[in-house]
């Protein structure tokens, strides 16, 4: 039987856009870590020192870890033409408040193109990975890339690409069970290609839907195959953090939001469904 017990968090504005309500949230679903993406719609990196020390403080007296800060590094917040020196700002502070944080590891992407050709692109995208990945050694920190946005995410033969070209400690990966179906490939099959360099995984499920996109769904009711994922994880001896990611009542990257309401019943519900499909799973 598989069990996760204290290996299972969250992303916490999925949650609640307050940092005491995702904190509240995450305690009250029996969770003991939080992922920490954004506070009232600002990106960790963008809070002020004393902001952070007190978010440390709060977490620390609710007993909670932060495995992973997400940062906007290369995502669809920016592009392959964004200014670099401006990425690199966000890198460094992203990383300063980690640490008050007690967190190590900042969740990043590989740069959407801005119309480039793709040769252009790849140059590009794969140049400023490897120089973050330099400032990372400097800031010891580790970059997590996410397979979602960018031009090492579109299959699994460019993320390992995009690994062999920057070829450093400080860049290994962070799966997400439902981008594949958003992005056209199938989820355990780009996780079997990259799973020596996982290191964290987020926990999302979803359908194809008539046009290009996907619809987000309870864990095990669409095509990401959830618990294969799970399976094939554990089998291959991952022993890190599974942090749902519900996109039901939130999708920052598409504009779409809820009531605070409902953005909660949604997020207790999701790790529920997730603890319970686990539960059931054979090792």
């Amino acid at each position: 039987m598989i069990n996760l017990a204290g290996r299972v968090c969250g992303i916490g504005d999925e949650a609640a856009p307050g940092s005491r309500d995702q904190i509240r949230i995450h305690q009250q679903a029996g969770l003991t870590g939080v992922e920490l993406r954004t506070v009232e719609g600002r990106g960790i990196h963008d809070l002020t020192t004393e902001e952070v020390g007190s978010l440390a403080d709060s977490l620390a007296e609710a007993r909670m870890v932060v495995p992973v800060v997400d940062t906007p590094l290369g995502s669809w917040a920016v592009s392959v033409g964004t200014d670099l020196d401006a990425e690199i700002d966000v890198l460094r502070r992203a990383a300063r408040h980690a640490s008050m944080l007690g967190c190590r590891r900042l969740r990043v992407m590989s740069y959407p193109n801005d119309g480039r050709a793709e040769p252009e692109w790849r140059a590009e995208s794969l140049r400023r990975m490897r120089v973050l990945a330099s400032i990372a050694e400097d800031l010891d920190v580790l970059l997590l890339h996410e397979n979602c946005h960018g031009w090492g995410s579109q299959s699994h033969d460019h993320t390992l690409a995009m690994l062999s070209y920057v070829d450093s400690k400080r860049l290994r990966l962070v799966f997400d069970m439902g981008n594949g179906i958003a992005y056209g490939y199938e989820p355990v099959s780009f996780l079997r290609e990259v799973l020596a360099w996982v290191d964290h995984v987020h926990v999302k499920d979803a359908r194809k839907d008539p046009g290009d996109g996907a619809v987000f769904v309870m864990p095990g009711q669409g095509e990401a195959d959830v618990a294969g994922c799970v399976r094939l994880l554990e089998q291959s001896g991952y022993r890190g953090w599974y942090s749902v990611e519900p996109h039901i009542a939130l999708i920052p990257h598409l504009g779409v939001s809820a009531d605070p309401a409902r953005c909660q019943a949604v997020h207790r519900r999701y790790v529920q469904e997730f603890l319970d499909l686990v539960r059931g799973l054979d090792g």
